[in-house]
């Protein structure tokens, strides 16, 4: 994957944000991380003028109150969105989880959503590939398992403790599952029972839950991560170190294939939205951290304190990239952990206007690692 599109806030001398599509996080996750720290006041709501698109009225998007969602946050907070489509009025909708973003979508309630990885195959896969296309890439990284060191001393030591992942089937709780099984320990994928109890917790809770000591540790998304950092939890485990290059998706774009097909400039709009959101936040990492949450502020209630919201930050890439073939690898972990049977992912991937818009910015193009649609 070429670093021209990949948005990285590592200026030099200093690891920085890199943010931007897997999954159920919960919009109480950083209410339960903010302490009140002031946020910078959100710009003015986006105001649609101009011609409308396809005379379309509206496009409703869909994406989480979170870090690893800021090209959707940053791209409605600054109106980058509302601009490429003139006349046709953005209309935002927050969610609390993928599945409920994936119900809204089959309800044609929305038209295109930032969502993580597992919503998406399990989407595609219940629909028989009749729902959603994946359109454009967004966000790797930022996942890490947080333990508590007093009770967690090296990976060894997981048998017979208590971990945390965000819900049932989701990207993290996966991933866990198909880590403990490669250590050789059994977990039964529903009932989250065996050598290591694995507990489907709001990410909203786990942060009070772990100062309790009701958990050993979580298998969490940022900025659930560095919350528990900050509560006196040490990265055990950072999940990038599990793939090559340290690259695996977070979040993709998708979009409804009856939307697509009706309204191909509306979404090769939002693409371009998406993309020069993208390039604005590497040229302006700074106003960018602020944006972001103030509209974490404006959507969970609170801000993010500096302790939190850095290392969040630091941990997230930001790209455009879908890195089509970790798509793949988290649909064999899903069979290998008995939470998805024989997913057929061919046609998953339309990249035709993301890479239309990548090359008339002057950007490599991407693949669909051979998901595509035909």
């Amino acid at each position: 994957m070429s670093a021209d599109r990949t948005t990285r806030f590592r200026p030099a001398g200093h690891r920085w944000f890199a943010a931007a599509v897997t999954l159920p996080l919960l919009i109480g996750a950083l209410g339960a991380c903010g302490y009140g720290s002031k946020a910078q006041k959100d710009d003015p709501a986006p105001v649609a003028k101009g011609k409308k698109l396809g005379g379309l009225d509206r496009v409703r998007i869909g994406y989480f109150a979170n870090t690893t969602h800021a090209t959707a946050l940053v791209g409605d907070a600054k109106g980058f969105f509302q601009k490429e489509l003139g006349g046709t009025k953005v209309e935002p909708a927050v969610f609390n989880a993928g599945p409920a973003e994936i119900e809204a979508l089959n309800a044609d309630s929305i038209d295109i959503g930032w969502i993580g990885p597992s919503p998406a195959i399990n989407g595609y896969t219940k629909s028989q590939g009749n729902n959603l296309r994946i359109i454009s890439g967004s966000a790797s990284g930022g996942v890490s398992l947080v333990v508590n060191p007093e009770k967690v001393k090296s990976l060894d030591d997981l048998k017979g403790k208590k971990i945390a992942t965000p819900q049932l089937g989701n990207t993290q709780d996966v991933a866990l599952l198909n880590y403990l099984s490669e250590k050789g320990l059994e977990v039964d994928p529903e009932t989250g029972k065996g050598d290591v109890s694995v507990l489907r917790v709001d990410n909203k809770e786990t942060p009070a839950l772990f100062e309790r000591g009701d958990l050993d540790g979580a298998w969490v998304p940022e900025p659930t991560a560095a919350k528990l950092v900050a509560s006196g939890g040490k990265v055990l485990l950072d999940e990038q170190k599990l793939w090559k290059d340290g690259k695996f998706v977070i979040t993709n774009v998708i979009v409804s294939q009856k939307f697509l097909k009706q309204h191909p400039d509306v979404v090769e709009a939002v693409l371009r939205g998406s993309v020069r959101t993208n390039a604005w936040i590497r040229k302006n990492p700074d106003e960018a951290k602020q944006v972001i949450n103030a509209k974490l502020q404006k959507e969970a209630g609170k801000a993010l304190p500096d302790e939190v919201l850095d290392p969040a930050f630091e941990h997230v890439d930001l790209t455009d990239d879908p890195l089509a073939s970790t798509l793949q690898t988290e649909a064999d972990h899903a069979v290998k952990a008995g939470l998805l049977k024989d997913p057929k992912l061919e046609g998953i991937y339309d990249l035709t206007l993301l890479n239309k818009v990548l090359k008339a910015e002057g950007l490599p193009q991407v693949d669909d690692a051979g998901l595509g649609v035909q």
